[in-house]
């Protein structure tokens, strides 16, 4: 399959699918989450989102390196050895893999994602380590 150069979508036009919350998660009200991915690179280690929660109190865990940036609505995040933080439309946050944090929608809040797996450290090292010396060539 032939991934185009470029993908371009609408982020307020894309159609959101159901995607309920863990209820083992929900601390309190009833908060009910769409969301829908709109592209992925081409090894499939980093992917992009559109997602949206209505009115409720939950913790979230992140398997992924997670940057957020707020389209709509605001949501209230903690999480352990971070102050508490008010995220709003135009702000952005990167949540690290492996984190747990507590959300709390006021009203409403919708997100762009960029979802991002983290490399084994052995694989983590040979990319590192292959950019160096790619570097050091490129640079003679």
């Amino acid at each position: 399959m032939s991934l185009s150069a470029i993908e371009s979508v609408s982020l307020d036009l894309l159609p959101l699918n159901d995607d309920p919350i863990n209820k083992d998660w929900i601390i309190s009200g009833t908060p009910t989450a769409r969301a829908a991915q709109w592209s992925a690179s081409k090894d499939g280690t980093t992917t992009t989102h559109v997602w949206d929660c209505t009115k409720g109190q939950f913790r979230w865990y992140f398997s992924a390196d997670e940057i957020v940036h707020i389209m709509e609505g605001s949501v209230t995040v903690e999480s352990d050895g971070s102050e508490k933080r008010t995220l709003r439309a135009g702000d952005a946050a990167l949540f690290r893999a492996g984190s747990w944090s507590e959300w709390n929608v006021d009203e409403y809040v919708r997100k762009h994602a960029i979802l991002s797996v983290p490399l084994h450290p052995s694989v983590s090292f040979v990319v590192r380590a292959a950019r160096k010396i790619s570097r050091m060539v490129s640079s003679r």
